[in-house]
């Protein structure tokens, strides 16, 4: 069981130490965000939206939903697909781009009537001294879009 153990262990430091830096960094960094998919719904709001603003109105609501469905499931995939591959390139030529860009977007997808900002906290304030900051209180609840400083 130990030998197991340090072998896996010497296969991913050597992995790692042989594909290079910025490559797996980028790469592990999006599976992540991709695997955050199921709890933040951008893709869900971003297709019910597009879909009740261009679709016919009986059929709106339940198509977006559905391709909404699709894609965030399609994105949790990729996501857990980079993260166990972040080491390796995708390609031959050594290529650590995303993946199935076909169907998504490398970035996630969120409905044009919200851009994200930096999150609400310490480490992003500019006025702790007030009580609060400027920034998202709460953005992977779906509907609260509460940002303290920006106009009306």
């Amino acid at each position: 069981m130990r030998k197991n153990i340090s072998l896996l262990g010497a296969t991913l430091l050597v992995a790692v130490l042989v594909s290079g830096c910025a490559g797996p960094e980028q790469k592990l960094g999006r599976g992540l965000s991709n695997l955050y998919e199921p709890l933040r719904l951008a893709d869900m709001q971003r297709s019910i939206e597009q879909s009740t603003l261009y679709s016919p109105a009986y059929a709106s609501t339940a198509t977006g939903f559905v391709g909404g469905l699709g894609k965030t499931f399609a994105r949790f995939g990729v996501g857990f697909y980079e993260i166990v591959t972040a080491p390796f390139p995708n390609h031959k030529d050594g290529d650590f781009g995303p993946v199935c860009t076909n169907y998504l977007t490398p970035k996630p997808g969120y409905p044009d009537s919200y851009k994200p900002g930096l999150p609400d906290g310490s480490i992003f304030a500019t006025d702790t001294s007030i009580g609060f900051s400027g920034g998202d209180i709460a953005p992977f609840i779906p509907g609260n879009r509460f940002r303290v400083f920006d106009p009306p």
